[in-house]
């Protein structure tokens, strides 16, 4: 029996989680729209998506901000290759799409890694919102693709969600994984010589500067720094299996977004889907009894 004490941190971890998925939701949406209109790639925007994260943190005092360097590494190299392998199929696959596969292999990740590694037990109630998620995100990448390589996008999706989903199992195992300016100074340090590489520099263009930094400005903080905090604090009272399919909030904001701000097409499948995905998220905002 879960008494009312047990259930308050429940739901507030389960809220916590639920505004994360909808910021990085809107996050997908943002970076889609300066790779379309600042001239950046998906490495730059990442770059610029941990800097941001990186000197607001630098602002607070050092206890707000620290953290172990181990853990500040290995949470900035799983955040940079999700991040990178996310906007890099945004690119290929469009927004709604990338952010469709990118989220909906979490469930099944999750879900099995939690389940052989950490010994959670997966509930009726657990098991019921897993089959409405996939039913939903069956319909929702029915859709047609909006970018020029899908097959391309649909594999750094598949990256990006296997890169997340193994930082929601080493938090839940008890790593100690957390939004830190270390974790994002690792991040960007990895990023800066990539994007310089490989796109020619992380600089976005000159044409719209104020709509251009105010869009840099908010996706460092509400998606990256704001949003990981909500996510990893989520996770102190959340399974991981809950948290994977609470998290398909995301693709169902972007999948919004997309038709709203890019064009992308509205079908009755993206409603359909979208339904279903939060029917799964209401499904899981009591802790099965």
């Amino acid at each position: 029996m879960t008494t009312h004490a047990a259930t308050v941190p429940y739901r507030h971890g389960v809220l916590s989680i639920s505004a994360a998925a909808v910021a990085w939701g809107a996050g997908g949406a943002v970076a889609a729209l300066l790779m379309n209109t600042a001239g950046l790639g998906p490495i730059a925007v990442c770059a610029w998506r941990f800097a941001v994260a990186a000197g607001c943190l630098l602002l607070l005092p050092a206890r707000e901000r620290s953290g172990g360097w181990r853990a500040a590494v290995l949470t900035g190299i799983g955040l940079m290759v999700g991040q990178c392998a996310y906007f890099a199929s945004v690119r290929y696959a469009g927004l709604g799409l990338a952010t469709l596969i990118t989220i909906g292999a979490g469930p099944v990740f999750t879900s099995l890694g939690a389940h052989l590694l950490l010994g959670e037990r997966l509930t009726r109630r657990a098991l019921a919102a897993n089959g409405l998620a996939l039913g939903g995100l069956v319909l929702l990448t029915a859709a047609p693709a909006a970018g020029p390589r899908p097959l391309l996008g649909v594999g750094l999706a598949l990256l990006s969600g296997a890169a997340h989903s193994g930082l929601t199992l080493w938090a839940r195992g008890g790593g100690t994984a957390r939004a830190s300016a270390g974790a994002f100074g690792t991040g960007l340090a990895c990023l800066l010589p990539v994007a310089l590489l490989l796109e020619g520099g992380v600089l976005p263009s000159a044409g719209q500067p104020v709509p251009t930094a105010a869009a840099l400005l908010f996706l460092g903080t509400v998606p990256t720094l704001i949003a990981y905090r909500w996510y990893f604090a989520g996770l102190a009272t959340v399974p991981g299996a809950t948290a994977a399919v609470l998290v398909l909030l995301e693709p169902a904001t972007a999948a919004l977004l997309g038709v709203a701000c890019f064009g992308e097409p509205l079908t009755w499948t993206v409603a359909a889907g979208s339904a279903l995905l939060l029917t799964a998220v209401v499904a899981l905002t009591r802790r099965q009894e």
